[in-house]
């Protein structure tokens, strides 16, 4: 193992330990690093959909160091979160996102019951999103019934993994249909994938593909690239499916293409080529899907995926992580859209330390897993 995997490991731990201490301080749920302090959602307060990256990356740590002050702090944000089940119309499908990191992994590395049942709520959530006629609505409001995102297919681990624990076959279907559905109507002849499909809501047709978060319709917003490679490689391993595993290969070319010459991420990678807009969020979280692709299929195939993951997070490391003592984040240069829509942009955003962190950690052998319905 590289040397410097080691040595960010071990800074991410100096620096997230005092993080902890920090927003327990201040309160909330961080969603980025601001200097010394956090800043919270942009919008939406405890229910945006970020907030089970931040006990995401406490139980990583956790798992990793035994350190009880990540647990700690973990389960303080745990409560903050579950409260949110009871405000409802604020959450959408990202209670994946939400909940399978942060009372899912409570349970996986606990054992606790109550985590084991909160995660499952949060499953039954999503379950409930699923329109018969062929995917998972992704946002609530009369405007919205026919929308889903590339999103999802992370989110669809949450489904897998309540089928593992109730051996309930339904969750399961249901994934399988939306990642289906995904393949049909959001993935492109070259790899490539777009961020919105509007489904007929009484059909089930697509109608629209709207730009979302990328640069225009038709272009390929990267983050969006980074969760179909990584949530198709989740659900090849959740399912054992190969059409699943052939389209995480698809996913994995188009990206490993159009990595930047300094091995970071364009924010889209059909942006004007005078635009300077970074996301290494995207880059952070295809390492994470191009190693695990690497373990999936072994061999020569593999290596070239693990070359390119190496290549991403070398330059993250190397180009844009702030080890300071004064700042709080890690990753510099995080994106939230495109179009800026004031969640930020050219930032620490942490959800981007949290895939990072999580690749660390798939390095060193201590990934806890949390995306996987089997331990």
């Amino acid at each position: 193992m590289e040397k410097w995997i080691d040595e960010a490991f071990a800074r991410a731990c100096e620096k997230f330990a005092r993080g902890a201490r920090k927003a327990a301080e201040q309160g909330i749920i961080p969603y980025m690093a601001d200097g010394g302090h956090y800043v919270g959602a942009p919008f939406d307060g405890n229910s945006w959909w970020t907030g089970g990256f931040w006990p995401g990356m406490m139980w990583q740590l956790y798992a990793a160091t035994g350190e009880e002050g990540f647990r700690e702090e973990a389960r303080r944000v745990e409560e903050l979160l579950t409260r949110e089940f009871r405000t409802f119309d604020l959450l959408n499908h990202d209670v994946g996102f939400m909940y399978l990191l942060s009372t899912g992994a409570h349970y996986r590395l606990t054992g606790d019951a109550q985590a084991r049942t909160d995660t499952l709520h949060a499953a039954t959530l999503l379950a409930g999103r699923f329109n018969p006629v062929g995917f998972i609505r992704a946002w609530p409001g009369e405007d919205r019934t026919g929308y889903a995102i590339i999103d999802c297919m992370m989110n669809l681990c949450l489904l897998h993994w309540a089928s593992e624990q109730t051996k309930d076959p339904r969750f399961e279907a249901i994934a399988k249909i939306h990642a289906d559905a995904t393949m049909r109507a959001f993935l492109r002849g070259d790899g490539s994938r777009c961020h919105i499909v509007i489904f007929g809501s009484k059909t089930g047709k697509p109608l629209e593909r709207p730009g979302g978060q990328g640069y225009a319709p038709g272009s390929s917003w990267s983050r969006g690239q980074a969760w179909a490679l990584y949530g198709f490689t989740l659900s090849a391993i959740n399912t054992g499916e190969a059409r699943y595993l052939d389209t995480a290969r698809r996913c994995a070319k188009y990206f490993m293409a159009n990595i930047r010459e300094d091995g970071l991420t364009d924010c889209d990678f059909c942006q004007p080529k005078d635009e300077e807009r970074i996301d290494n969020i995207a880059g952070a979280c295809a390492a994470c899907g191009l190693l695990e692709l690497a373990n999936l299929v072994g061999g020569q195939e593999g290596e070239t995926y693990r070359e390119a993951a190496m290549r991403l997070l070398r330059a993250l490391n190397d180009l844009c992580a702030d080890w300071s003592e004064g700042s709080l984040g890690i990753l510099q240069k995080c994106t939230a859209s495109y179009h800026n829509d004031g969640a930020g942009r050219h930032v620490n955003i942490l959800y981007g330390d949290y895939f990072f962190v999580e690749a660390l950690c798939k390095l060193r052998g201590t990934d806890a897993r949390l995306w996987m319905a089997r331990a």
